[in-house]
């Protein structure tokens, strides 16, 4: 799962072991047929600050993860407090490969710069929360927590390019506005609010493509109700063969492998209460996490 500074390798480990706004006037009212792409892009690069207007919402996420003809799914529930930019989410892991081993529901704590984690398991005593700085991470957590922060989600449409209006549709019950384009990491990372700019501009760096593909349901009121992001990043093993000629010793070789990643949020039930509260020092686990 994660590891300080080593997330594409943490997600890649993850694999093997089965782990792992108010939009503008016009744009909101605008009739389906006559919307057009200045308003379309308006209303994706508005979504994030929407959601901080609107306070709070409760959250599902699902993360896809292919890697060497491995796919697995993770899946998160909880809430989210735009205006203080912190989330609470439970996410449960899929089942080990060989269905011996059940794992427990990991609780994060998602806030300006850190990630923390309890029930991390690995050595990390049961009453003890796992603090990662995001920064740290080649990904800025948008992958490596098994879910991405939904206001991370919300603020990389800000660096949304090439936005077409696919049409609308109806979502959970919802009339929403379906969008697509790509998102440019760089660009994102400029146009972010200070609490996430550390992150997304660590996550511009790290992924095999800094043009990510999105997709992006809004209802009426410019809300988000599901976004869907689709990364790559590589990821590089080290790989131990026999040097060749006398066949004695050994050496190292880096294999890359591409890992393709979905990352899909849903919101709803906005303006819920959200009471979060960020663990205190002496509850934070100081120790080294084991490796899986």
């Amino acid at each position: 799962m994660v590891q300080h500074g080593r997330a594409a390798r943490a997600v890649a480990a993850a694999a093997a072991v089965g782990v792992m706004g108010l939009t503008t006037g016009c744009s909101a009212a605008a009739e389906a047929d006559n919307e057009s792409p200045a308003d379309s892009a308006a209303a994706v690069h508005d979504a994030a600050d929407r959601l901080v207007r609107e306070g709070s919402s409760k959250a599902r996420t699902s993360m896809e993860m292919a890697s060497g003809g491995t796919r697995v799914t993770i899946r998160g529930e909880g809430v989210y407090d735009y205006r203080a930019h912190v989330g609470q989410l439970k996410v449960v892991l899929p089942q080990d490969p060989s269905g011996a081993e059940e794992h427990r529901p990991i609780t994060e704590l998602l806030a300006p710069g850190a990630l923390y984690m309890k029930n991390r398991g690995a050595g990390v005593p049961a009453d003890k929360w796992v603090r990662v700085e995001t920064a740290s991470m080649s990904d800025g957590n948008l992958v490596t927590g098994g879910a991405t922060d939904p206001l991370a989600a919300a603020e990389l449409l800000r660096g949304a390019r090439k936005v077409t209006y696919v049409g609308e549709s109806e979502l959970a019950g919802t009339d929403v506005r379906h969008y697509r384009g790509t998102v440019d990491m760089a660009a994102a990372a400029h146009a972010a609010s200070p609490a996430s700019r550390q992150s997304l501009t660590a996550a511009a760096k790290g992924f095999a493509k800094d043009q990510v593909p999105f997709d992006v349901y809004l209802d009426d009121e410019g809300r988000i109700r599901k976004v869907r992001h689709r990364f790559s990043f590589v990821n590089t093993t080290k790989v131990t063969t026999a040097v060749k000629g006398n066949g004695k010793g050994q050496g190292q070789s880096g294999k890359r492998d591409v890992v393709d990643v979905a990352s899909t949020t849903l919101l709803y039930g906005f303006g819920v209460t959200a009471n979060i509260e960020l663990p205190d020092t002496k509850d934070i686990f100081a120790g080294k996490i084991a490796e899986n």
